[in-house]
């Protein structure tokens, strides 16, 4: 059973641990320059927001998102966790505050592209940079209300 909980000033070490482990598992396309730069300026913001961790029944953080009104700004899940129902949770967790989310994924994330086409996202867009202006492309998502 997963478990969910705000973050609290002691989870930043071990969600930051989330963050490099799924990154260096899925955003493969990344330059090692870019990585480095969006690592610093998450360790500078991570610790003024509050995420919802899914956590283990040791309340070991396992996987967290941050929400921004009705996006989803982030979604990241232990590697080990991948295939457990952890990031589904989380997202239908943020889909019950807001039934009309929205989230953008790194085009060469196929994987978590899969995964947000799976539980009922579709495409809206796309931009040809991410929000810093990085050479990452970004696909709009909007999950589809089916009512």
């Amino acid at each position: 059973m997963i478990e969910f909980r705000p973050s609290t000033a002691q989870d930043v070490v071990r969600v930051m641990e989330i963050w490099r482990k799924a990154v260096d598992a899925t955003h493969h396309f990344l330059a090692p320059g870019d990585r480095v730069a969006i690592e610093k300026e998450l360790s500078v913001f991570i610790p003024k927001i509050e995420m919802m961790l899914a956590v283990d029944p040791s309340d070991r953080p396992v996987g967290f998102m941050y929400l921004h009104g009705g996006h989803l700004e982030a979604l990241f899940v232990d590697p080990n966790q991948h295939g457990q129902g952890v990031g589904k949770a989380l997202v239908h967790s943020a889909l019950s505050l807001h039934p009309r989310l929205t989230t953008d994924v790194n085009e060469q994330n196929t994987q978590a592209l899969g995964f947000y086409e799976r539980i009922g996202f579709e495409r809206t867009g796309r931009s040809a940079v991410d929000d810093q202006g990085r050479p990452y492309p970004l696909i709009h998502l909007r999950f589809r209300n089916v009512s």
